[in-house]
């Protein structure tokens, strides 16, 4: 990926997302002892980032395979943008979700006119399930985030935060399969190569961390963190991306997660989901890597039940 093809996603998408706003706090910038930048990607289309890289790869699909529709897995936020972006074009979307998927994410996906079809929550239940509807539909299928198309559309986020703050020092993203992640460390290589970009994910789901350190991807030792939209492996197209360009991952304790995301809803007075809250959750574990320094964090979506939360 280069410059010129993050412009022409990003052109090429923006009449149908949002640019949504950077937020600042004083309260937390003197707790952390730094300037905090938020991206707040909970005020995208459908709540969350993933509108970026389905409108990408809806767009992108010959207009000839829009009659077949689109297919994908989802444990919400990606089926929900997947819905979104294929209502744009006159088409439809078919959802597998696991069957213990959030209520409000399963709401959402109906509400964009996704058709929905449950399976065990397990990849393999997913992929396989997707597979059988596929071949009885010819459905092109947009994974939810190893897929060139998805991962340049995310880049689009960070690409926006760096024209809306230029010179950040470091920047966090929460990283479970690696699309937000590799699109935002590629966008951050290009247009702000200064910056640092690192990644945090759940102690609980600490698969990304561990490929990593391993090089070679691994599959989720355990899935029993908050973070829903964290519980997925890395991919062959993300893996690499994030080997080459991430500085490192973070990992952190839900009981952190839990109170970043009640310290975010109290003071920038916003709805964000577990996954958004792991950043935050990083700097109350060790704040001194960012001490003194200009930080943006994705907040990445706000799509959580409300009558659920944490704490």
């Amino acid at each position: 990926m280069n410059a010129d093809i993050i412009l022409e996603t990003y052109n090429r998408i923006e009449p149908f997302i949002n640019q949504t706003v950077v937020l600042t706090n004083s309260t937390l910038n003197q707790q952390f002892g730094c300037e905090i930048f938020f991206k707040c990607e909970n005020f995208q289309k459908t709540g969350a980032f993933k509108a970026r890289g389905a409108m990408n790869a809806v767009l992108t699909t010959p207009a000839e395979l829009h009659q077949n529709g689109f297919i994908t897995h989802s444990s919400g936020n990606h089926g929900a943008a997947l819905a979104f972006a294929a209502a744009k074009v006159g088409s439809v979307a078919t959802i597998i979700m696991p069957n213990n998927a959030p209520i409000p994410k399963i709401e959402s996906v109906k509400r964009y006119g996704g058709t929905i079809v449950f399976c065990e929550p397990t990849l393999q239940s997913r992929e396989e399930t997707m597979a059988e509807v596929q071949k009885k539909t010819g459905a092109t299928v947009v994974p939810p985030y190893n897929h060139q198309k998805v991962i340049e559309g995310q880049s689009t986020c960070a690409f926006e935060l760096h024209q809306q703050v230029p010179n950040l020092d470091v920047v966090l993203a929460p990283i479970g399969g690696g699309g937000l992640m590799s699109g935002t460390a590629l966008a951050t290589s290009l247009f702000a190569p200064k910056t640092t970009v690192i990644g945090v994910e759940p102690f609980n789901a600490s698969d990304a961390y561990e490929s990593l350190q391993s090089g070679i991807i691994q599959p989720p030792k355990s899935t029993t963190t908050l973070a829903d939209g964290l519980r997925t492996s890395l991919g062959d197209i993300t893996f690499p991306i994030l080997q080459k360009h991430l500085k490192e991952i973070r990992l952190v304790q839900e009981e952190s997660i839990i109170t970043a995301m009640k310290l975010i809803m109290e003071t920038l007075k916003i709805v964000i989901e577990p996954s958004a809250a792991v950043t935050v959750g990083a700097l109350l574990e060790d704040a001194s890597f960012v001490i003194g320094k200009k930080v943006g964090i994705i907040i990445c979506g706000g799509n959580v039940d409300l009558s659920k939360l944490p704490f």
